[in-house]
């Protein structure tokens, strides 16, 4: 697979820089479509609610990729940092970013970068662990 060495979280982070910069008129709480639900409820989707639950679904694959090993994992938390990074200057220094919602997609990357460090120490603690009760010198 080779998207094992890419943030996936860089596509709404892509998406809603091109929202934001290419078409400055779009609301994020403008409605979108609405559902009726059996309860009788209407529910109105948002552009903001479609980008939020879909960073939320790239987190689920993010912390999956988190549990490889290797080099690519590797690359893969380093280039999530260094999104987060980005996205953090981002926030703090455009005027556009400056929204809620990219609020919520830089939290959503810290969470990646925070569980693909912790799930990435973790593993290699027990690792290590393995390895050791394994050698018949110990």
């Amino acid at each position: 697979m080779y998207l094992i060495g890419f943030p996936l979280l860089v596509i709404p982070f892509a998406i809603y820089n091109m929202i934001a910069f290419l078409t400055p008129g779009l609301s994020w709480t403008a409605n979108v479509a609405t559902i009726h639900l059996i309860s009788g409820q209407d529910w109105t989707v948002t552009p903001e609610e479609i980008i939020l639950a879909f960073s939320i679904l790239l987190l689920g694959v993010e912390v999956i990729k988190a549990a490889r090993m290797g080099v690519r994992g590797l690359m893969d938390h380093i280039l999530s940092m260094i999104l987060f990074i980005v996205m953090l200057v981002e926030f703090l220094l455009v005027a556009r970013a400056g929204t809620s919602t990219f609020f919520i997609l830089m939290v959503i990357c810290l969470v990646d970068v925070m569980a693909g460090f912790i799930i990435t120490a973790r593993t290699a603690q027990r690792d290590i662990q393995i390895d050791r009760t394994m050698d018949p010198t110990v």
